[in-house]
């Protein structure tokens, strides 16, 4: 008999172990790592302002009967708040889950403006139960091929990514979405941690979580120093939107919030936490358009 390997699980495999945990004092700690995160980038990049599709979504819940006591019961939830403005196109604060139910997604995102080509920013923390963490420094080019890039931006980190990489305390995560490892950079953290370590590796991740943070905000502020010429944003705003879509819209967990939800409304929060309204005005005014390219299939876990 073949054992699964906890590094290849799925979502669903971890969840049906542990169905029913209450992780509310797990998502009260890392939500407030990636809050003060957020305050961050309100602080340091000027002119955010909130996008009006986030609207109304600082909270929502999804009710439904108790089957056995019929009294309405929340059984999926969240927050949706974005904004955009000059430096940072999109940037998104979020989280979606069932605290009382063992799972949990929450995310901070920072797409940049073409002003540079400062690799993209992307913090998830989750619980499903055990502690999962993603963090990845979106490239803005091929670095397979463009080792100038590679070098600037992913050498500096090479040392706090194997230090992290090394703690025992954490096993490596590995998506079954084909698309969300091909979008992984040479830096990308993807763990889990033991149900039960919370107190122990809670502040190893809100170590490494500052640490990354801050070293991609000097990136970027030495960035702003130099913009970059007009000619060629286009072509880098294109890339920017179809890899922001593609990364949200073949993110494995959209498949767990349509067994909660349904697809239409997953479609709709899919399309504030893409942005899709903040494409859509910055591609007319740029005379390019990505939207028309046909939206992505989901894939599950």
């Amino acid at each position: 008999m073949t054992v699964q390997d906890s590094q290849t699980k799925t979502i669903h495999e971890f969840l049906a172990e542990n169905p029913d945990v209450d992780v509310t004092e797990t998502h009260r700690q890392l939500y407030g790592i990636l809050g003060e995160l957020k305050d961050c980038v309100m602080a340091e990049i000027p002119g955010l302002e909130p996008q009006t599709a986030s609207a109304g979504l600082d909270y929502w819940a999804n009710q439904k009967p108790n089957a056995d006591t019929g009294e309405m019961e929340t059984t999926f939830e969240g927050s949706m708040q974005t904004w955009t403005g000059p430096h940072a196109e999109h940037v998104a604060h979020s989280w979606i889950g069932n605290r009382k139910a063992s799972i949990l997604d929450m995310n901070l995102q920072v797409f940049l403006s073409q002003e540079t080509d400062v690799p993209h920013l992307v913090m998830v923390f989750g619980t499903i139960p055990q502690i999962f963490y993603y963090s990845e420094l979106v490239a803005r080019r091929d670095i397979r091929v463009d080792v100038d890039y590679l070098t600037k931006y992913y050498d500096a980190e090479n040392e706090a990514f194997l230090k992290l990489r090394g703690d025992n305390h954490f096993e490596w995560s590995v998506s079954h979405g084909t698309y969300m490892r091909a979008l992984n950079g040479p830096n990308a953290h993807s763990y889990t941690a033991k149900l039960g370590s919370e107190a122990e590796v809670i502040p190893i991740l809100r170590e490494a979580a500052n640490a990354r943070f801050n070293t991609w905000l000097g990136w970027w502020k030495e960035g702003m120093k130099n913009p970059l010429p007009e000619s060629g944003r286009n072509e880098l705003m294109e890339r920017d939107h179809l890899l922001r879509r593609y990364g949200y819209e073949l993110d494995p967990m959209n498949k767990i919030s349509e067994n909660f939800l349904g697809i239409p409304r997953v479609k709709e929060l899919l399309d504030v936490r893409v942005g899709r309204e903040q494409i859509r005005q910055a591609e007319a005014a740029a005379g390019i358009d990505t939207l028309s390219i046909p939206p992505v299939a989901y894939q599950d876990a």
